[in-house]
């Protein structure tokens, strides 16, 4: 992990309440996986625009509504401590709407196929390191707050 990663991942500790090893982990997964601190472009953008996706929504929220949208089975393995079982770009948009997929894309910068996809491939890794313990935990929302304005930098 680079310096900006280990940086991130101190910050995101802090919002942790002190668990610097284990935010380190996580926040430098996800930044490496998508491209966040060192690999840039679009990855980077849309890492930023799901993260703002859940915090719209809230995690306990985003969780419901994409349960309540037929993915039960599917969200309940991102929150659990298994495997991640996969979603498709059509699920999540059909799920979402496509209004919600076209405002990530605006605000990642990429079309609305390329932002349903990468919201395919992200949110499920997104969630399972936001649910660590296989519950939604109360820091959740703090915790997206400090990802936001870190992936912004």
């Amino acid at each position: 992990m680079g310096l900006l990663d280990g940086a991130l991942g101190d910050a995101a500790g802090a919002l942790l309440g002190g668990q610097g090893a284990d935010a380190q982990k996580m926040l430098g997964g996800l930044l490496t996986q998508f491209g966040g601190a060192s690999g840039g472009g679009a990855g980077s953008g849309l890492l930023g625009a799901a993260v703002a996706l859940v915090q719209q929504h809230g995690l306990q929220g985003l969780v419901q509504k994409l349960s309540g949208g037929g993915l039960a089975d599917v969200v309940q393995s991102w929150v659990g401590t298994g495997a991640n079982a996969p979603v498709s770009a059509a699920q999540l948009e059909q799920v979402l709407g496509a209004d919600s997929v076209a405002a990530v894309a605006r605000q990642a910068g990429v079309s609305t196929q390329d932002a349903a996809g990468g919201l395919a491939s992200m949110l499920p890794e997104l969630v399972n390191q936001l649910t660590p313990d296989g519950k939604i935990p109360g820091n959740a929302s703090d915790l997206l707050g400090g990802l936001s304005g870190l992936l912004k930098r």
